[in-house]
């Protein structure tokens, strides 16, 4: 990489932020299409995020990513688009003339890993775990295929509540069905779903479990969040009959969306992000022969 007068500067916003692998794809997604411009992360406290969102003005930064704590608190400092208004999130910044123009490309991440594993959606039923706003993202991606059903567990029965009535206000064209926390329930609507998807946090810790046996049923299963290895509690109850994928690729389309949304281009090629990041990970790789087509 060149540094110059001339070059530019995006990066990613959160706290910490120093796990994040997205300055090592979007690096060379960069350099991929010869863009004179450097990707850096920066760790920003959540009571100097106000100081932060000026700061990065001032400085000329061209466009940043949004991860945890800030998607929900940035949304309210920008102008947001209407998938983004929706979603009641942002993941991706950028600077117009006057102020920050904002989008979440969460969801459209979460279709390229459906149009990745080749899911047939149209008129299949999906099981969504969670109810937060990883939740509302997918939900709004499922929305945009042709999926007829989806039946929605979390373990707040109140906060379920409202992520149902929710759905129905703003997505009635999907039959959106209200699962309870009991694993008899889990099984029947694992029995009906060719789609799992994880959203929840639960079983990211080393030993842990996830609650419920997902063997009933056959299809796909996505997890939202991902470990180093690979590994989450999800995927490995959901691999007994299924074909999983964690969120690493997930993460990666997110911000391959997001690089074209800056650069006004076509999104960069995910099947070799993840391979690169499967390589510095050293994990084993993962399957989505759509990407590889595409």
């Amino acid at each position: 990489m060149k540094i110059d007068g001339t070059t530019k500067t995006y990066g990613i916003i959160g706290w910490p932020v120093k796990h994040s692998l997205s300055p090592l794809f979007q690096t060379t997604f960069l350099q991929q299409n010869d863009i004179n411009a450097a990707y850096l992360p920066f760790a920003v406290a959540p009571d100097l995020l106000a100081d932060a969102m000026s700061g990065l003005w001032a400085l000329g930064i061209e466009g940043f990513n949004v991860t945890v704590p800030h998607k929900e608190t940035v949304f309210q400092m920008v102008s947001a688009d209407a998938d983004a208004m929706l979603i009641g999130a942002v993941n991706t910044v950028k600077r117009s003339e006057e102020k920050w123009v904002a989008t979440n490309t969460d969801w459209r991440g979460f279709l390229a890993v459906i149009e990745g594993l080749e899911f047939a959606s149209a008129g299949q039923s999906a099981l969504l775990f969670g109810a937060g706003g990883t939740a509302r993202a997918v939900l709004h991606a499922l929305a945009q295929s042709e999926l007829e059903t989806v039946y929605i567990c979390n373990r707040n029965p109140d906060r379920l509540a409202g992520f149902i009535a929710f759905a129905k206000e703003n997505y009635p064209h999907l039959n959106c069905h209200e699962i309870a926390w009991q694993q008899d329930a889990v099984t029947t609507a694992c029995r009906d779903s060719a789609l799992l998807v994880n959203t929840t946090s639960i079983g990211l810790q080393d030993g842990h479990r996830f609650p419920f046996d997902l063997s009933a049923g056959a299809g796909v299963a996505i997890d939202a969040v991902y470990k180093p290895d690979g590994q989450t509690a999800f995927v490995h109850a959901a691999s007994v009959a299924r074909e999983v994928v964690d969120g690493l690729p997930m993460l990666i389309a997110q911000g391959a969306e997001a690089f074209a949304w800056w650069h006004d281009c076509n999104r960069p090629d995910c099947s070799a992000a993840l391979a690169q990041i499967e390589t510095f990970l050293g994990r084993e790789s993962l399957q989505l022969p759509g990407w590889s087509r595409s």
